[in-house]
């Protein structure tokens, strides 16, 4: 559709890692350093190494020199800067420090959106043009703060941006473990649960998103529990070498262990290592990867069940893999442009890395009075969601669509339009289903400032124009329901597409006239609106709030490029190439706020990518070979199956992601905004390819879903950059969790034809209506099958919504005319790329999806956090992930244990039935035809 497909995921989150790789001088001496950590059996020691550079690394390649020691702190003079006319100093503060990122009093990036949010102290480098920090803002910075870094952590030659230095360490311990059967088995674990729930999920209203936050907080016990189960006093010593086992000593320094029995043997190598953060990283990123659904299984659920089309096994293992691991070689041929240049910061892989220093640290202050642990809270709530959804899911599902307005009226139209949550606008906002609260994302992850942008977009587009125009009849809306993920013929019937198609499944332009032209209902017709909007709000947006800092960001991006010496291996930073830490030249946002304000030699690489070439290289040959794998998988694929798209389609569909990878790659690193391919690409598809419907999703999934799953790969291979995760292992982890999931994603989904009666039909068990399978077919009839021209064309019925685009453009220009002059503005706050794009679940998403989400949003992220600023630092992620995973648990449970054997067939009583009384459960048009007649003549 001219929608981006409804498809849950989560922002990669970042990392940090402790421990110290030394910056050794000319006269060093510490050619070799060794200790041993009681509380890790694992030997701290030099490792040499003798890997080749690859052609493709920062500079050259990986080390021969690896000396460590333990970071000591110290404390290092820091500077002051004028700004604004006063003088403010500057906090350097440790990269664990939860506060910084989403977890103190003063954070400044949300866990959904990664940009500043408005009203809270921020301590990072805000460029002047942002619109998110005001001048009241401005006054609260603390910048000078007694937690300062020794020179070791903060080398001279530490990322120039602020918001990097504040979460991420310049520092990596080598001898953590990261190559270990631990690290792959829990990998593989949550790659195939996540992936398998969600696909699983993605067929249900309403459904549940398992996101990688709950993977990151739920592996972190397992990862202990299985030392604790593993480990034993007296085990041999174990020494790592880049990640990866190299040998074991016994405490007597004998290299060379006696035979033991294969049962120890075999508990020695599941116990390689101990659990770290290296090792929970990993595990995040393979299910950063995994956990979000492949759209093509909504491609095979459209041509199955919609389009009735028979779907090999085959077919289905070739278009999964193809569509979703060409993405990675796209990300892999891009990383010297969207990862390694320090001015490519990924704020989004920036907001865990004070998750990761917290659960690794073994403190558990008080908040507000609060001393309970996060996992024990975890715990709690888990069994507090888990227990209760056996209520509105199985014994009382009035209190999940709860229309309790509608009960009293259940045959008025107006009333069920208004308040009604199954075909209403849920004007009513109250239920008392977490899967109805968090059915477009859990509010507790969203920023309050983003929720109101959202929440007004509803209420003006939704609740106040929508009801106007529908009671107006505009476009004969009032001949269909108000809200409906379905379109209509002109008998108000739900249309038949089968009626319009030849056997091969291409247009037929004599039974199209003879049937009936496509109709929408005015909140589908309102989302297409607001979605054209939002396409070209987002480019006017980005230009006027962040076009200047993303033309200096990327020019320095590529000028890192240029001018590197030829060195093969790690080379320790020179003191006389960069100033000292006590005269760093520090600048006002106000005078020049591109630039980074630490002076650091252009063309020279910071610390992380230094760090990095530690570690052999991912070959560019890799990718190259995964590329032309992958391209020809697809094209015997579009060949050999009756898709109607032929190879040059292909091959176009796959030249937009190349032309628009890097762009739009470089504004998400910059601004952490995503400019969806999803419309420009049924567009084209739909000119250039008319009257073919599953080419044109084909066409979308191989163009959109390329570049989408590619940002997402470029976004976790930063986090890897950042977490000093050496490049060959992360290649690994990233394609094994890649290929699991889409294989495991087929098997569950064939499950589910061959098992779940009337799937994807209303009449569908518990829910299974396929909601989002559905949106993506009416779109494939839109721009497929009748095609763009007879809907926005000279003569069609929808040419005005063309205006769209306009509006979409003018709206930020304005809003950015008003509140560029002065920090303290409320035009700064208002977002139009959110406030449009959003709708875009609208539908399968009502209006209840949005307003109680809204409401519960503003409760934690405005009251509470201003209030109980502790408690919702240390606990709203945890609340999050209880909740989501509680009632995903609870769904399984309750479809498995209950509804598929039958055993609730029979049972109904009035609170099962009560909310199916009335319009709003059967979706009543406001003006109702006579048998034969017929709208739109």
């Amino acid at each position: 559709m001219s929608r981006a497909p409804l498809m849950r995921s989560s922002l990669a989150l970042g990392s940090s890692s402790y421990g110290a790789v030394r910056i050794p001088q000319e006269d060093s001496d510490d050619a070799e350093v060794g200790y041993t950590d009681p509380s890790n059996r694992s030997i701290r020691r030099n490792g040499t190494q003798d890997s080749r550079t690859s052609s493709d690394s920062c500079i050259g390649g990986p080390s021969n020199e690896t000396t460590i020691r333990r970071s000591k702190g110290r404390r290092s003079q820091s500077s002051g800067r004028r700004k604004s006319g006063g003088w403010y100093r500057r906090t350097r503060r440790s990269s664990s420090a939860t506060s910084d990122v989403g977890m103190g009093p003063d954070s400044k990036y949300s866990f959904a959106t990664g940009l500043a949010v408005p009203g809270n102290p921020v301590v990072q480098e805000t460029p002047a043009s942002s619109p998110y920090i005001t001048s009241d803002e401005e006054d609260s910075l603390d910048l000078e703060g007694e937690d300062t870094k020794s020179t070791e952590e903060d080398p001279p030659d530490n990322s120039p941006y602020a918001q990097v230095r504040a979460t991420v360490a310049a520092t990596d311990d080598i001898t953590l473990s990261i190559n270990t059967p631990r690290m792959w088995i829990l990998s593989l674990l949550f790659s195939l649960t996540g992936s398998a729930a969600n696909l699983f999920f993605s067929l249900r209203y309403p459904s549940v998103a398992i996101t990688p936050i709950i993977a990151l907080v739920l592996v972190h016990p397992l990862g202990k529990f299985w030392d604790a189960v593993l480990k034993r006093t007296g085990d041999p010593l174990e020494v790592f070498e880049n990640g990866s086992f190299h040998h074991r000593e016994l405490l007597s320094g004998e290299i060379d262990a006696p035979e033991i029995h294969w049962s120890s043997r075999m508990r020695l190598w599941l116990a390689q290592g101990r659990w770290n953060e290296k090792e929970h990283a990993c595990v995040y990123i393979s299910s950063n990867v995994s956990f979000g659904f492949a759209f093509a299984t909504d491609v095979i659920v459209e041509q199955h069940k919609f389009y009735q089309q028979e779907v090999p096994i085959m077919y289905q293992l070739l278009l999964i893999i193809s569509t979703q691991v060409l993405g990675y070689a796209f990300a892999g041929l891009t990383r010297r442009f969207l990862v390694r240049p320090s001015a490519m910061i990924w704020p989004g892989t920036l907001m865990s890395t004070a998750m990761f220093s917290t659960m690794h640290r073994s403190t558990n202050k008080k908040a507000n009075g609060w001393s309970i642990s996060r996992y024990k809270f975890f715990m709690v709530v888990w069994t507090g969601a888990f227990i209760w959804y056996f209520v509105p899911g199985l014994l009382m599902p009035a209190l999940s669509y709860f229309n309790v307005i509608t009960w009293f009226a259940p045959k008025n139209v107006v009333v069920s339009n208004l308040f009604g949550v199954a075909s209403g606008l849920g004007m009513f906002p109250l239920t008392f289903d977490w899967a109805q609260i968090a059915y477009i994302g859990s509010p507790l992850l969203t920023p309050w400032w983003a929720a109101a942008n959202i929440v007004t977009g509803l209420v003006i587009v939704i609740w106040a124009i929508a009801p106007i125009l529908y009671y107006k009849n505009v476009l004969f809306s009032s001949y269909m329901p108000i809200l409906s993920a379905a379109v209509f013929d002109n008998t108000g019937h739900p249309y038949n597409v089968s009626r319009i198609l030849t056997p091969d499944f291409l247009f037929d332009q004599k039974a199209y006239e003879e049937y009936s032209p496509v109709y929408l209902p005015i909140t589908y017709v309102l989302s297409y609106g607001v979605q054209f909007a939002a396409l070209t709000s987002l480019v006017t947006h980005t230009i006027c709030w962040y076009g200047k800092d993303i033309w200096q960001q990327t020019r320095k991006a590529f000028e890192e490029r240029r001018d590197l010496p030829d060195m093969e291996t790690y080379q320790p930073l020179r003191s006389e190439q960069v100033p000292p830490p006590g005269r760093r030249n520090f600048e006002s946002p106000g005078e020049n706020s591109q630039e980074a304000n630490r002076d650091m030699p252009m063309g020279m690489e910071d610390v992380h990518c230094r760090l990095m070439r530690r570690y052999k290289d991912a070959p560019i040959t890799w990718y190259l070979i995964v590329l032309v794998t992958m391209l020809a998988i697809a094209t015997y694929t579009v060949e050999h199956y009756p898709v109607h798209l032929p190879w040059y389609g292909l091959f176009l569909a796959l030249g937009i992601t190349c032309i628009f990878f890097i762009p739009v790659g470089i504004i998400m690193a910059v601004t952490n905004q995503h400019s969806s391919l999803y419309l420009i690409c049924q567009l084209i598809c739909g000119i250039v390819f008319p009257g073919r419907p599953v080419a044109n999703m084909i066409f979308v999934t191989y163009s959109y879903i390329s570049s989408a799953q590619g940002i997402k790969f470029s976004s976790d291979l930063k986090l890897g950059h950042y977490m000093k995760i050496p490049p060959r292992i992360l290649f690994g982890v990233q394609m094994m969790a890649t290929l699991v999931s889409s294989l495991t994603q087929i098997g569950v989904l064939n499950w589910m034809f061959a098992h779940i009666p009337m799937l994807c039909t209303p009449l569908a068990m518990n829910g299974f209506n396929c909601p989002i399978a559905r949106v993506h077919f009416n779109g494939s009839i839109l721009w497929g099958v009748v095609g763009p021209q007879r809907f926005f064309g000279k003569d069609g019925l929808y040419r005005p919504l063309v205006w769209a685009f306009l509006v979409g453009a003018v709206a930020p220009l304005g809003a950015w005319l008003l509140g560029r002059r002065t920090r303290k503005n409320f035009w700064r706050k208002i977002n139009f790329p959110i406030l449009f794009g959003s709708l875009s679940w609208i539908p399968p998403a009502t209006g209840l999806n949005f307003s109680i989400w809204a409401l519960v949003c503003f409760v934690f992220n405005y009251v509470i956090r201003r209030r109980r600023t502790a408690w919702w630092e240390k606990y709203a992620m945890t609340l999050s992930a209880a909740l989501d995973s509680g009632l995903a648990f609870a769904v399984i449970v309750v479809f498995f244990a209950f509804v598929y054997p039958g055993f609730v067939d029979g049972f109904k009583w009035w609170g099962t039935e009560i909310y199916k009384q009335g319009c709003d459960w059967v979706a009543c048009p406001y003006r109702r035809l006579e048998p034969g007649q017929k709208f739109g003549q």
